[in-house]
C-alpha cells in the first residue's frame, strides 16, 4: 500500500470502505439518487471513484466523474458533464453539431475532451443550457446498454456557493440549475443514478438559500470517520509497505492524538512520522516520537497547509460576515479545551444576529467541525482543535 497523501486512490492503494462499496453499489442497482455528506479529507471522492472502476469491469453500470470546483455558471457545468472521457470520445459528432460547430476526428481522449468543452462552452448560453443539457443527458439515458448510468458530481456545493454570493441572476441561475438536475434524475429514473457530493456540505447551503426542495430525490448517505481498529490497520499496512515497525503503542498513540480518524489525517500523520525516522536512520518508530514529529510537523507551518484549505472553504459556503464569526467561534473553542459553551454562543447572539450564529453552528455541526455535548459544541478532531490553537491561541482571551 503507497501513501497517497492529498490525492484521491484506487486499486491497491484504496483501504477498507468495503462496506460503504457494498451499501453505495446496491443504491446504484435500485436507481437511488445519493447525496454523500462528510467532513472534508473523509475519502469521498476516493470512495466514489473507486466504485466507479468496479462497475467498470462487470459492465453494466458505466460512470461518470464530474467535478465542477472550477465551474462559475450552469453553462460551465454542462460543458464539464459533456467533456468527459467516454462521453466525448463516443459521440464527438453528434456532441460537434449540439455546439453548431465541427469537433475534428482523431487525436487522444485528452485532446478531444478539451476540444469538446471549448466547443460545448462555445455554444452555451443562459438560454440554451437547459436544453443542451437535456440532449446531453437524454443521449446516455437512450443508449441500449449498459443497464445503468452514473453521474457522479463532485463539488455542486462550490458553484453553488458562488452563484449565490452573486446578484440576482446568480440566485436565479442556482435555482434553475438545481431544478434541471432534479427534474433529469426524475425523467431518467431508472437508467441514470446521480451521486453527489462536496468538500462543504450541500444540504445547508440549501437550507440557508431556501432551496431545500430541490433536495428531496437524493437519499443521504454519511460516510463516517475510520474506527481507531481500522486506522491501526491501515497504519500497519503502511509501515509494511515501507520497511517501518510501528508497534501497537505508536499506533494508539498517533489515533488518541487525532482523535477522529480521518483517513487523510492518518495517512498524512504517517507520512511525517516516516520522514522523521528515515532522517534519522531509523525503521522502529516509539511513542515519544509520534509525540515530537505531531508537534513539530503536524502542527508546524508546513503542516498547517491542510488548514488552509480548510479556511478557504469556511468562506466559500459561509460568506464573509458569517466566516469571521466561525473563526472566532472555532478559536475561542479551541483556546477553552475545545469546548464552546451554551453560554458562550448565548453571548454571541445577543452581540450579533441570532439567525447567523445558528447558521454557522448548524454549518459546522453539519460538517463535522464541532459535535453537541452536554452543554456545549465541542471539536470532533484533535488534529483540527490542536491547529487552530496553535494558529490563532495566542490572540485570543476565550
Amino acid at each position: 500500500m503507497n501513501k497517497s497523501v492529498g490525492n484521491w486512490v484506487v486499486g491497491d492503494d484504496f483501504f477498507d470502505r468495503e462496506a460503504e462499496l457494498a451499501a453505495l453499489a446496491e443504491r446504484v442497482k435500485e436507481g437511488t439518487h445519493t447525496l454523500l455528506t462528510a467532513q472534508r479529507r473523509m475519502g469521498k471522492t476516493s470512495l466514489v471513484r473507486e466504485l466507479l472502476e468496479r462497475f467498470k469491469a462487470d459492465g453494466e453500470v458505466e460512470g461518470f466523474f464530474v467535478d465542477l470546483e472550477a465551474c462559475r455558471t450552469a453553462e460551465d457545468a454542462i460543458a464539464e458533464i459533456a467533456s468527459r472521457p467516454g462521453v466525448a470520445s463516443e459521440w464527438k459528432n453528434w456532441l460537434g453539431s449540439v455546439a453548431n460547430g465541427d469537433i475534428e476526428l482523431g487525436g487522444s481522449v485528452t485532446v478531444l475532451e478539451q476540444e469538446v468543452k471549448l466547443k460545448i462552452r462555445a455554444g452555451l448560453n443562459a438560454g440554451n443550457w437547459q436544453h443542451k443539457g437535456d440532449q446531453i443527458l437524454g443521449r446516455l439515458a437512450g443508449r441500449r446498454k449498459p443497464a445503468k448510468v452514473v453521474l457522479a458530481i463532485d463539488e455542486l456545493p462550490i458553484l453553488l456557493s458562488y452563484l449565490l454570493k452573486g446578484d440576482g441572476q446568480g440566485t436565479r441561475t442556482a435555482d434553475e440549475f438545481l431544478a434541471w438536475l432534479r427534474k433529469s434524475g426524475q425523467e431518467h429514473q431508472g437508467r441514470i443514478v446521480l451521486i453527489l457530493s462536496g468538500s462543504i456540505g450541500l444540504e445547508p447551503i440549501l437550507q440557508h438559500a431556501g432551496l431545500s426542495a430541490y433536495a428531496n430525490i437524493y437519499s443521504p448517505f454519511d460516510l463516517k470517520p475510520w474506527d481507531e481498529k481500522t486506522a491501526a490497520a491501515c497504519l500497519g499496512a503502511l509501515a509494511e509497505t515501507y520497511g517501518v515497525a510501528l508497534p501497537e503503542d505508536v499506533r494508539r498513540a498517533m489515533c488518541r492524538r487525532l482523535r477522529c480518524q480521518i483517513p487523510h489525517h492518518v495517512q498524512r500523520f504517517f507520512d511525517v512520522l516516516h520522514e522523521d525516522l528515515r532522517r534519522a536512520g531509523r525503521n522502529v518508530a516509539t511513542p515519544e516520537d509520534v509525540e515530537r514529529v505531531y508537534k513539530s510537523d503536524m502542527l508546524g507551518v508546513r503542516g498547517q497547509m491542510d488548514m488552509h484549505h480548510y479556511e478557504g472553504r469556511l468562506r466559500t459556503a459561509l460568506g464573509d460576515e458569517a466566516y469571521r464569526s466561525t473563526l472566532e467561534m472555532l478559536t475561542e473553542a479551541a483556546v477553552a479545551g475545545g469546548r464552546l459553551s451554551d453560554r458562550a454562543v448565548t453571548r454571541r447572539r445577543q452581540a450579533d444576529q441570532s439567525d447567523l450564529i445558528d447558521t454557522v453552528l448548524h454549518v459546522r455541526e453539519h460538517d463535522g467541525y464541532f459535535e453537541r455535548q452536554d452543554d456545549g459544541y465541542r471539536f470532533v478532531s484533535g488534529l483540527l482543535e490542536d491547529w487552530w490553537r496553535v494558529r490563532y491561541g495566542r490572540s485570543v482571551k476565550p
